[in-house]
């Protein structure tokens, strides 16, 4: 029944998410504005749902299995594929390499914010 419950919860939120984007036009996918209300919400509440939690773990144990549709959708267009081998390799390399350079920034600008939060409370406390 756990997961029943955290199953409905997780597509409720999707649902939203969707039902918000549709009626607002924003430019983003409706399970991505979900996911965002979701972490908002659990972040206010301070802790996860045990119902969450058991079926967020049910379904991460599965997730390979959420890359078969993908799989099979490029076997059914690879001709289209092979005609668009340069932008589909340029995106792919381009998007890895600005990935890693934002997430580089991101975790120097973090350590540099929590080292130097340390370091201000050190010497607030001498």
């Amino acid at each position: 029944m756990q997961f029943l419950n955290g199953i409905t919860l997780l597509l409720v939120y999707q649902l939203v998410g969707e039902v918000t984007v549709r009626l607002l036009g924003v430019p983003i996918p409706g399970p991505v504005l979900g996911m965002v209300m979701l972490f908002i919400t659990l972040w206010i509440r301070g802790s996860t749902p045990e119902s969450v939690e058991t079926a967020s773990t049910g379904l991460l144990s599965h997730l390979s299995l959420l890359f078969v549709p993908a799989g099979v959708g490029m076997m059914a267009h690879f001709s289209r594929i092979a005609d668009e081998w340069l932008p589909i390799t340029l995106a792919l390399l381009l998007s890895t390499i600005i990935t890693m350079v934002a997430t580089a920034l991101v975790m120097q600008v973090t350590t540099w914010w929590l080292v130097g939060s340390a370091a201000n409370e050190e010497q607030n406390h001498e």
